[in-house]
């Protein structure tokens, strides 16, 4: 029988997502129906998680977790908990429960990693950049429209490098045009430049970007936090979970660049540094922060998430407020009191 365990990583998210929903979607034709559950590793405890797998329900005939952060899965008991609710399926040959471990990073814990099927793992590795440039052309051709070269590359440096945040960013040119169009760099500095979606990855980029004077930076880092704060499906725990992951990507940059050498282009892409656009975002916050510094914001958004989850949502837009402020302000360090200078 097929172990009903996988293990999805890698910044591709598109694809990434894509393959999830496979899962969801064949155990769904397997069963007729599931219930399915979204939960993250740093809010959920993997006894729960493993109850709910060893749960079955009366009226619904299968189960499907999805577990985002997988990284954060290092304890001793938490895998030994995981490996036994495996072992169990073994012998009592269940496949209605389904268990889909997911990451954003490239990796996660060996002993993790070990107990997860090599058929059932794969890493969605960024693709290169002519790559992108293929896929966006023919997104638009599969949907009636043309798209020139300037446009493209004018999209690349926009949109964040997956073809999840393509496909969502470039649908809306087919409702703001008619089939047939080329759609040109005006067109996308029209569309997505002045009705651009914020994120925790556009709040990242305009964190790092130290062309801009520090006091300005730390305003518009506030202004896209607002934004994203009043989107109707704004989520605290998904935007500290984007914070985090492109802070320990930040992290790795400077490992594999230390002291600002350019690593080997091997080095660089198995470390899932793939396009020009994501090297050159993150040769800029390189350069915003040091390597002990960005330590010190992961840690600082690892410490304000917590408190997130423990205060709810009362105090939510202090604190989110106050974690900007200690990263653009005080590159990571703690402070009292705020210190506009």
């Amino acid at each position: 029988m097929a172990v009903p365990v996988y293990l999805f990583t890698g910044p591709e998210f598109g694809e990434r997502n894509d393959q999830v929903n496979a899962v969801k979607s064949e155990l769904k034709k397997k069963f007729g129906d599931s219930d399915d559950f979204l939960l993250y590793a740093s809010d959920t405890a993997i006894e729960e998680v493993v109850a709910k797998l060893q749960t079955e329900s009366l009226f619904v005939p299968a189960t499907c977790i999805v577990l985002r952060e997988a990284e954060l899965i290092k304890k001793k008991e938490e895998i030994e908990l995981i490996s036994s609710w495996i072992e169990g399926t073994k012998k009592t040959k269940r496949e209605s429960a389904v268990l889909i471990l997911v990451s954003d990073e490239i990796s996660v814990d060996s002993k993790l990693d070990k107990i997860i099927p090599k058929e059932n793992k794969k890493i969605f590795w960024e693709m290169f950049e002519n790559k992108k440039e293929d896929w966006l052309r023919n997104f638009f051709r599969k949907n009636g429209y043309g798209i020139t070269a300037d446009a493209i590359e004018s999209i690349l440096d926009l949109l964040e490098n997956n073809t999840e945040a393509l496909r969502t960013e470039c649908s809306r040119f087919f409702m703001c045009f008619p089939k047939e169009h080329v759609v040109s760099a005006q067109d996308v500095e029209q569309i997505l430049s002045h009705n651009r979606e914020e994120s925790a990855f556009t709040l990242f980029d305009a964190m790092a970007d130290s062309s801009v004077p520090r006091q300005k930076r730390f305003e518009n880092s506030l202004a896209i936090l607002q934004k994203i704060m009043l989107t109707k499906n704004n989520n605290s725990v998904m935007l500290m979970a984007g914070l985090a992951s492109c802070f320990r990507r930040l992290e790795l940059w400077h490992s594999v660049n230390p002291s600002g050498a350019s690593a080997d282009e091997s080095v660089l892409r198995s470390n899932g540094f793939a396009s020009k656009t994501i090297r050159k975002q993150y040769a800029k916050a390189a350069k915003t922060w040091t390597f002990g510094q960005t330590a010190a914001i992961t840690a600082e958004i690892s410490s304000i998430d917590m408190e997130l989850r423990s205060s709810g949502t009362a105090l939510q837009d202090t604190y989110l407020s106050m974690l900007i402020y200690e990263i653009v302000m005080k590159n990571g360090a703690r402070c009292a009191k705020y210190e506009v200078s």
